[in-house]
């Protein structure tokens, strides 16, 4: 095999420390924001209390986030194209840090949820803007390699370190008066200052190119996307499920929206989404992969941490670095392919990711606990009559989690880089940034989606294991004497509490074993029809094919 050498442009000291300081701060504001999709997962149950939120809207906490962000990710490319990379990135992590304020001292769940929100607005404005400055920037070749490869690990890096400061914060007792769980809020704020005052000492504004906001197309494309999710996040609920009506409503309207979107986008001259950029399969194909690979580690991070927690009995701090691993193996991983991407093709890098990051999801499928009702009765504190046991104190940390972090971690490096690198290969200068947001849509939209999926699927199969565990249940509490000592409904509603723990690891196993089935599909995506060579990747300039 003949590896062909492509000259790089020189780069000079002075000018490898300036984008090596670029590099850290659009890192930073990648992990900002990335960071708090995970960091108030662990403290919901405090955030509830303290602002007395139901149970059933403390999800909004997290998904009220990434529908925004998801949503208006292709708004905020497009503004990042119209008026100025540098000026969209600054103004996108200032509205962050203004909203991170407010939530963090938020005293009310309308005034919260309503602070979520304009932090994911923020986020779909400085994201996609961060990725076009690196396109921008940094030349093609090394430099160019290595800024995505740190970028790219900032998705995994940042979920896992917001699961540790998740735990550590809202565990601590109130410092300078202030409750621990509003830290996991405020520990931003720096951030997104930092980050607004460095960015015009360290990038030059991007030239402006004339053209009208899409503002149809914008209301439409974002509206859809906002209803399919809902819908899917509805339909997951057990209280609703694919029957309800506004489960229906929002999804057949969203994918109306969306058509209508579609409609608008073929007609107007200056569209918010130009089919140009979809024209190239390559493209396409990495479009298509980066959606379905989010959906399969927001899996393994959700369903992982609660059932570390809730079935092995981790503390919420504990559960934080048992993830940290990840994050390790992460930024190896992806600076390792990063050097790779100059020898070898994409294809074999993400193919060979895929593969590892399906492997890792069918390993967390064979875990498996107790399911008799003596076993599940012993979770049960001693005054209650059970032991205070953890139903699954047979699950090895060592060796049926940690080994398969580490290899979900390398496989999301190993496909993240390359399919980075080639979605935003060859765009048009004035498409760099709608095409970092449909890139980061992908992703965002993509986990959203995956992540509604897979839990309707592990609430489908819990729900059908929990109503064959709740005899044997019923039988050992009776045996127990629960029965006596308590009211009719509060025994049953002990029993269906019970049965639902016994449980929660089906559903959660078989949503490991779905997400396996979708990266073995991505996997079949890249090997089939990925077809770029690594040495295109080191070429700059637009795609000689142009559409108008």
């Amino acid at each position: 095999m003949t590896d062909t050498t492509v000259p790089e442009p020189a780069v000079t000291l002075a000018q490898h420390r300036r984008l090596t300081w670029a590099l850290v701060l659009l890192s930073l504001a990648q992990l900002m924001v990335v960071l708090d999709s995970t960091i108030a997962n662990i403290a919901l149950p405090f955030i509830g209390a303290d602002l007395d939120i139901e149970q059933a809207n403390l999800s909004w906490i997290v998904t009220g986030y990434a529908l925004t962000f998801g949503g208006f990710l292709l708004l905020g490319g497009r503004l990042a194209d119209l008026y100025g990379r540098r000026r969209v990135f600054m103004i996108g992590v200032l509205l962050f840090a203004a909203a991170s304020l407010v939530g963090g001292t938020a005293q009310s769940e309308f005034v919260l949820l309503g602070a979520r929100g304009l932090q994911g607005l923020g986020a779909a404005m400085a994201s996609p803007a961060a990725l076009a400055l690196i396109t921008t920037t940094f030349p093609a070749g090394k430099e160019r390699n290595r800024a995505f490869a740190v970028f790219a690990s900032m998705a995994g890096v940042g979920a896992a370190i917001g699961l540790v400061l998740g735990g550590w914060l809202t565990g601590l007792d109130a410092p300078l008066g202030v409750a621990g769980w509003r830290y996991t809020f405020l520990i931003v704020i720096p951030i997104g200052l930092a980050a607004a005052f460095f960015a015009p000492r360290l990038f030059e504004e991007s030239e402006r190119h004339t053209g009208q906001l899409d503002v149809p197309g914008a209301i439409t494309g974002t509206a859809g996307l906002l209803a399919i999710v809902y819908g899917l996040t509805r339909a997951g609920d057990g209280r609703y499920g694919w029957g309800d009506q506004w489960t229906l409503t929002s999804l057949v309207g969203g994918v109306a929206l969306l058509g209508v979107f579609l409609l608008i986008e073929s007609r107007v001259e200056h569209p918010l989404l130009p089919f140009r950029i979809l024209l190239s399969k390559n493209r396409a194909v990495a479009f298509a992969v980066m959606m379905i690979a989010p959906a399969a580690m927001f899996a393994m991070f959700f369903f992982l941490s609660l059932t570390v927690q809730l079935v092995v009995g981790y503390s919420p701090l504990k559960t934080g670095f048992a993830f940290l691993p990840f994050s390790v193996a992460m930024i190896i991983s992806a600076t390792t392919a990063s050097k790779l991407i100059s020898r070898v093709d994409p294809r074999f890098l993400s193919g060979v990711g895929t593969l590892l990051s399906a492997a890792a999801l069918y390993g967390f499928h064979r875990m498996t606990v107790p399911e008799d009702g003596a076993s599940i009765l012993a979770t049960l504190p001693t005054s209650l009559g059970g032991q205070g046991v953890p139903l699954g104190t047979d699950i090895s940390y060592w060796t049926q989690v940690l080994p398969f972090v580490v290899l979900m971690a390398f496989g999301m490096g190993l496909n993240f880089v390359p399919l980075t690198l080639v979605a935003l290969h060859r765009l048009r200068r004035e498409d760099s940034g709608i095409g970092s947001g449909v890139l980061n849509t992908m992703q965002q939209v993509g986990g959203a989606l995956g992540l509604a999926t897979l839990s309707t699927v592990a609430l489908h199969f819990s729900q059908n294991r929990a109503d064959e565990l709740a005899p044997g249940v019923a039988q050992a509490a009776s045996a127990a004497g629960l029965d006596q000592s308590m009211r009719p409904e509060e025994f049953q509603q002990l029993v269906g509490q019970l049965s639902g723990l016994g449980a929660f690891t089906e559903g959660a196993t078989m949503a490991f074993f779905v997400g396996s089935l979708m990266m073995i599909g991505a996997s079949a995506l890249v090997w089939l029809f990925l077809d770029v060579k690594h040495e295109e990747l080191a070429t700059d300039g637009p795609e000689s094919v142009q559409v108008p």
